[in-house]
């Protein structure tokens, strides 16, 4: 393998992480300034709808920011994959539910292998 190879893939590979941390602070952020949208993607039969949007709000922010740093990358990586996993049933009823007619149908549907993407991305920082 070249250097000049190596050295773009490394590179690559830090914009591919501090951009998938920034975009976790953002949208956990996003729970707190804007909850309204959260609130309307959590499926009826969840208890405690605030109380969820504000501990996935958290957690966003949290493991977004445990990726930045060597020591709790591997853990926080895990600790997204756990949450893309746990909030894919609001991704199922985003795309079953009559309530979100304003969206289209293919882009609600495109949500569900979209959390596998990002399952993927987490995955490559553990």
């Amino acid at each position: 393998m070249s250097g000049r190879y190596y050295s773009f893939t490394l590179c690559m590979n830090t914009i591919s992480l501090y951009l998938q941390a920034l975009l976790y602070i953002a949208a956990g952020a996003n729970h707190f300034i804007n909850p309204k949208p959260y609130l309307a993607l959590m499926p009826p039969y969840m208890p405690a709808h605030s109380l969820m949007v504000i501990v996935s709000g958290v957690a966003e922010i949290v493991l977004g920011l445990g990726l930045l740093f060597p020591a709790t990358r591997s853990l926080s990586a895990w600790g997204l994959i756990l949450l893309l996993i746990a909030v894919f049933p609001a991704n199922v009823f985003m795309a079953l539910s009559s309530r979100f007619r304003k969206t289209p149908v293919w882009l609600r549907w495109a949500r569900l292998p979209l959390q596998g993407l990002l399952i993927w991305w987490a995955y490559r920082y553990t």
